[in-house]
């Protein structure tokens, strides 16, 4: 063992003159090390932990890739720009999406403003995601082809609705189905008007599944619950949107960990969000979403996309979707750890004084061994292997 290292070890463990000031400085500085250590482990370890918990729980409900049109109409004849992009090196999946404003009323007057989300029943991972959140009910009405079924009969002409259409177990709050529908009924009426009302009566409720917190909020936070969504339908004469309400029956109840997905998202099948109608073949899309296989290799994926749709379409990754939340949970971990920096920087100058102490303490000895010959590095290296020394025991201890 080298000297410089013996001695070091030796002033530190030592005593000399029954002091013990010099024992216990160093130990408050590994104590003030370890601490330091500890805390920027854990600070960092926490940040990045919510961040990426957060971009798990975002990434649910966030399209890893979104195509929009430029000019911001709505997206016709998608198909056959599917199965191309569905070839395209990174990507994973394909899928179409309507994203609408909408009015979700329910019983006992409750109302609330909501996303309507149409989702391809042919999307597995976006199907897969929705099941996971589930906290009740189910997502297979959604998934089954049956809008045109359940809105046609046999010949082709619609069908009205029969007795068996709602369950009076299933209208919470209310005795039978006649007493619900008169209620949904006295609803329409009071907002839209007696066409409205007749129209809505008229058409078989549509399954849907909506957020834990809009559930609450809208009154429909039971399975079977029936109520209202209202959107906007476009006119062409005179242009513009109208209002368009349709009865709509709570299949599921998800909650995705996130308020602004819980508290206004409503799910429904594509075909019946389209406002070309419950029958549309080929439903107008508002955006295209596109699962990839790396979520951080988005901008090589993009790149590849846009040879492929061209200059037309707007692209926009799940990082630019929700820049200013991870600036800022960028921002919190930057200051996060310059703070348990500066408590680090404190606990080396407690390291510092330690060492100052030992070199007074030691004059003596600094003496003696410049008298044997020792140079002056040697001198040193000893107080430096103390401070090694200390900082070492401190990180490991901060570490354990």
């Amino acid at each position: 063992m080298p000297y410089e290292l013996f001695l070091a070890l030796r002033y530190l463990g030592g005593r000399r003159g029954g002091r013990r000031t010099v024992q216990v400085t160093a130990l408050a500085a590994v104590v003030g090390i370890a601490c330091g250590v500890a805390a920027l482990i854990i600070a960092l370890a926490l940040a990045n932990g919510f961040r990426d918990e957060l971009r798990t729980k975002i990434l649910r409900g966030t399209a890893h890739l979104t195509l929009l049109r430029a000019d911001h109409r709505p997206i016709t004849g998608w198909q056959p720009l599917v199965t191309q992009m569905r070839g395209v090196e990174g990507v994973v999946e394909v899928a179409a999406t309507i994203y609408d404003g909408a009015l979700l009323s329910g019983r006992d007057g409750g109302a609330a403003y909501a996303v309507m989300r149409g989702v391809d029943p042919q999307a597995a991972r976006a199907v897969a995601e929705i099941r996971r959140t589930l906290i009740a009910g189910s997502i297979e009405p959604l998934l089954r082809r049956a809008t045109l079924d359940e809105t046609l009969d046999d010949t082709g002409s619609k069908r009205q609705p029969s007795p068996t259409d709602i369950k009076p177990s299933e209208i919470t709050g209310q005795n039978n189905s006649q007493t619900a529908n008169r209620k949904i009924a006295e609803d329409e009426e009071h907002v839209f008007g007696a066409a409205a009302m007749d129209e809505s009566l008229n058409a078989p409720p549509i399954d849907v599944v909506i957020g834990a917190e809009l559930a609450a909020r809208a009154g429909l936070d039971r399975v079977g619950d029936e109520g209202l969504l209202i959107t906007g339908e476009r006119m062409p004469e005179p242009p513009g949107l109208a209002p368009r309400a349709r009865r709509v029956r709570v299949a599921g109840i998800f909650r995705s960990g996130l308020y602004d997905y819980d508290a206004t998202w409503v799910y429904v099948s594509l075909g019946a969000a389209a406002r070309g109608g419950d029958a549309a073949s080929e439903p107008e899309a508002s955006a295209l979403s596109v699962e990839v296989a790396d979520i951080y290799a988005t901008d090589a994926v993009a790149a590849r996309v846009r040879r492929v749709v061209g200059d037309r379409w707007t692209i926009v990754d799940w990082r630019e979707a929700n820049r200013p939340l991870f600036a800022a949970l960028e921002l919190e971990r930057r200051t996060v750890a310059l703070i348990i920096t500066l408590i680090m920087i404190v606990a080396a100058l407690s390291s510092t004084t330690t060492l100052v102490l030992l070199v007074v303490e030691r004059r003596g000895d600094i003496a003696i061994l410049g008298a044997m010959g020792a140079r002056a590095r040697g001198v040193m290296l000893i107080f430096v292997a103390e401070g090694a020394v200390i900082g070492l025991c401190g990180a490991l201890a901060g570490v354990a």
